[in-house]
């Protein structure tokens, strides 16, 4: 019991007493819950693989997106990670090509260029030379120095495509009282017209 609490803690947004809520919930269901969360989670390992162009995760390798004719090639979306490129797909706004990094840069973590996809990176920009490439990282100070990173590599390689940030600023639904300085402060520097 307590090495399944430890397993369900070890997951991301959950804590020893919601592992320990769900660990009972399970044993104390185990036909209905228990069972079949096995079963899906030996599929899920038996079945499910990451592209090796894009890094996605899917049953296919390469992934239906990278597959899919019907992608543009000629914009690539850089992003951290899959969940990122999950809440992308799920708007329906985009249909070029991906490209999952696998985190940030970090300094203080000990994330250094080669323990992300970068080099795969800057092999399919060179192969496939798009003519813009989104920059899809957090707001924050890793996300900025990994895409100032990612600028001078581009550069440095000769492609001329489009480089671009993804809008930073208050959200759709935002009110201002309740927005953090340096978001407003995003929001003001990102203005544009009122056409």
């Amino acid at each position: 019991m307590d090495q399944l609490i430890k397993s369900l803690a070890s997951l991301p947004g959950l804590g020893p007493r919601s592992a320990r809520r769900i660990a009972l919930q399970l044993l104390t269901n185990k036909d209905k819950m228990l069972a079949p969360l096995v079963d899906s989670l030996a599929k899920a390992r038996d079945e499910i693989v990451m592209c090796d162009e894009c890094g996605n995760l899917d049953a296919a390798n390469p992934c239906r997106i990278c597959q899919n004719p019907e992608r543009t090639g000629t914009v690539f979306c850089v992003i951290e990670d899959v969940a990122d490129l999950w809440a992308i797909e799920r708007t329906s706004a985009f249909k070029g090509q991906y490209h999952v990094l696998g985190g940030v840069l970090s300094a203080l973590d000990g994330i250094g260029p080669d323990d992300l996809a970068i080099g795969p990176l800057l092999e399919r920009l060179q192969k496939y030379n798009p003519s813009e490439i989104i920059l899809a990282l957090s707001a924050t100070v890793d996300g900025q120095t990994t895409a100032h990173y990612l600028t001078d590599k581009i550069r440095d390689l000769g492609i001329t495509a489009n480089i671009t940030r993804l809008a930073h600023g208050v959200p759709v639904g935002g009110e201002l009282d309740y927005l953090d300085d340096s978001t407003i402060t995003t929001a003001l520097k990102s203005r544009s017209s009122v056409s």
